[in-house]
């Protein structure tokens, strides 16, 4: 059981790792084409509830010890599909895809039906359910009580701060 939730801690951080990276390699190519980021401030704070939220969750889990119920598997799962979404989400925005708010000069309204079914599915279908499915997993009631509410603050005015910065480009 130990072994199954080192491989899940790691998969989860292995996880969150390739997807900064890919949003770093994102982020040099568009800035060198001419994107402007808004609102850096929040994303550097955004990024730190992440991590903060990540590692207390760990912490809690591992402190309490692994147990592998059917809260762990509703939280794997749960975790798993967020991924799912975020590898569909990256995909369908491409380039444009970053942790950061970048407004390429080139930009592309993305008009998927997924995007007009769910407003920002990067925040709703994946970062959300994946804090949620993580700390489930883990048993990290505590992460999940005092931490999400924590981190919704950054997040609603991420979200905020995007609407305002796609409105202005797309009207």
């Amino acid at each position: 059981m130990t072994l199954f939730f080192l491989a899940f801690t790691l998969f989860a951080v292995a996880c969150r790792v390739a997807s900064l990276a890919v949003s770093l390699r994102h982020e040099a190519a568009l800035k060198r084409a001419g994107a402007v980021e808004y609102g850096k401030l929040n994303s550097n704070v955004l990024a730190l509830c992440h991590v903060l939220f990540y590692g207390a969750a760990l912490w809690e889990g591992w402190a309490r010890g692994p147990v592998l119920d059917m809260t762990a598997y509703a939280g794997i799962a749960l975790y798993l599909v967020a991924m799912l979404l975020l590898l569909h989400v990256v995909r369908l925005l491409g380039r444009l895809w970053t942790v950061k708010l970048i407004i390429a000069p080139d930009h592309e309204l993305v008009t998927h039906p997924l995007f007009r079914l769910v407003r920002h599915p990067n925040y709703f279908l994946n970062i959300i359910p994946e804090l949620i499915g993580l700390t489930l997993a883990l048993h990290s009631y505590k992460t999940l009580a005092i931490g999400l509410p924590i981190y919704l603050v950054p997040l609603i005015v991420r979200i905020v701060q995007e609407e305002r910065a796609m409105r202005a480009r797309f009207g």
